[in-house]
């Protein structure tokens, strides 16, 4: 899984022309899956972005985690694009949308996210604070029972 993180001070998305989700000072988190992520990988990513240490602090320096903040969440199948060859992007390593949409929403529980509207094409308002923006992956992993490639 992938999650595109940055730190903004408000976010809001909207589709077809209402506001289905919004957030004041916190996360939004961009998240793509692909078709080898499971349940580990989100719940891994959700953890990792919870502890991830991208506020400041009383002095000013970025070493507080997310806390009592807020986080909006959108699904991006479009994080696992491949635009390496040619200019139109292969989005092969994208999972299947039933597959996608069950691990977003674990995610998205795990994190008790607002969120937008899986599927559905949105408008995605932000003020980036910083600005702070990461990409976060979660570990390559085989299947499960499989053993883990060095």
């Amino acid at each position: 899984m992938r999650a595109l993180v940055q730190r903004v001070t408000r976010a809001a998305v909207t589709v077809e022309g209402s506001v289905v989700a919004e957030i004041g000072p916190g996360l939004l988190v961009l998240l793509g899956v692909g078709h080898e992520d499971g349940e580990r990988d989100a719940d891994w990513l959700a953890d990792k972005v919870r502890a991830l240490r991208i506020f400041p602090d009383a002095a000013g320096k970025m070493n507080e985690p997310l806390g009592e903040r807020q986080v909006l969440c959108v699904s991006q199948f479009t994080l696992y694009g491949d635009a390496r060859r040619g200019n139109r992007p292969s989005y092969v390593a994208a999972a299947e949308p039933e597959r996608a949409q069950a691990l977003y929403e674990r995610f998205c529980a795990r994190l008790e996210a607002q969120r937008g509207v899986f599927g559905a094409m949105m408008a995605v308002e932000l003020i980036n604070d910083g600005p702070v923006t990461l990409m976060v992956e979660s570990p390559v992993r085989r299947p499960e029972g499989s053993p883990r490639s060095g």
